[in-house]
């Protein structure tokens, strides 16, 4: 993995961290909060994308609107998996167990089926990086009154989720050659198109949700694509089962927010589990 694709990828996780904290405080109704951050990340990413397109050309327009439109669908089963788990469960449950299972089951997928061979340090790597999320999250996932079952539930859902939109991404920017920046803004679109019965059901709650969530919407709206979006740029010039497991790094930068702004306790555990992670993104960079 070259310096700039790393660069990009951990550039990436930090701001996933942040926009994660940010939809674990929302309040009020899940399927209104979502919807109203993949709209605001559409208003905000697809004129730039459309710009972008027309600077520098982009392959026909239907293929892109087919692989954005099966990228929202997943993108919309992972939102919602996961804000529901942040709903019911601790954070400290759910987000590690999502972005642990993500990065696995993309590595292994990638491998078994699409013919990646990373090196043998690479996988390594990877694994210490699953090996540090466990060290970070420790015996929280143990604790009965965190929501254990429902928690790993949510967070098994949404790494499965994780898995099936890192992959399908993977393929159209690789083969489709989707602009990253259109192709998010086209699926941040296809997301809030999909989500509109549902939203319409829900009316009543928009007012109150925007309200008691605006802040949040606004900080997710452009966290959330910008992170995505250096994580497209990479995966063009770099291999999925690479970028998936060095991005879920953003765990260990969740954490340690967590502890600063939430006042979450085992502060050295923390640090001990950034630092195995510290060593996976290593390996996989000298790779």
């Amino acid at each position: 993995m070259s310096g700039v694709a790393l660069g990009m990828v951990l550039l990436a996780a930090f701001l996933h961290a942040i926009w994660n904290i940010a939809a674990k405080s929302a309040k009020g109704d899940a399927t209104a909060f979502v919807w109203m951050y993949f709209t605001a990340g559409a208003v905000l990413c697809l004129p730039i994308g459309i710009v972008e397109a027309l600077h520098n050309g982009a392959p026909p327009l239907f293929g892109i609107l087919v692989a954005a439109s099966v990228s929202g669908a997943l993108h919309i089963a992972y939102s919602m998996f996961l804000q529901t788990g942040y709903n019911k469960a601790d954070l400290g449950i759910v987000y590690p167990v999502a972005r642990g299972v993500g990065p696995l089951l993309t590595m292994l997928i990638a491998i078994g089926m699409l013919g990646e061979r990373p090196g043998g340090i690479a996988i390594a790597g990877g694994v210490f990086i699953v090996v540090g999320i466990l060290v970070v999250t420790g015996r929280e996932l143990l604790r009965p009154s965190s929501g254990l079952a429902t928690g790993l539930r949510y967070g098994a859902a949404t790494g499965a989720a994780i898995a099936a939109y890192t992959l399908w991404d993977s393929y159209s920017v690789g083969n489709v050659g989707a602009p990253p920046i259109l192709y998010f803004g086209l699926s941040a679109l296809a997301q809030s198109l999909f989500m509109l019965p549902w939203v319409f059901r829900k009316r009543s709650h928009l007012g109150s949700v925007w309200q008691s969530n605006w802040r949040q919407i606004v900080l997710i709206a452009v966290l959330s694509p910008a992170a995505y979006i250096l994580v497209l740029y990479a995966l063009t010039v770099t291999s999925v089962a690479l970028v998936a497991p060095v991005r879920e790094s953003s765990i260990v930068v969740g954490a340690l927010l967590a502890w600063w702004i939430f006042n979450e306790p085992h502060p050295a555990r923390r640090i001990a589990g950034a630092a195995v992670v510290s060593v996976g993104i290593a390996a996989i960079a000298l790779s």
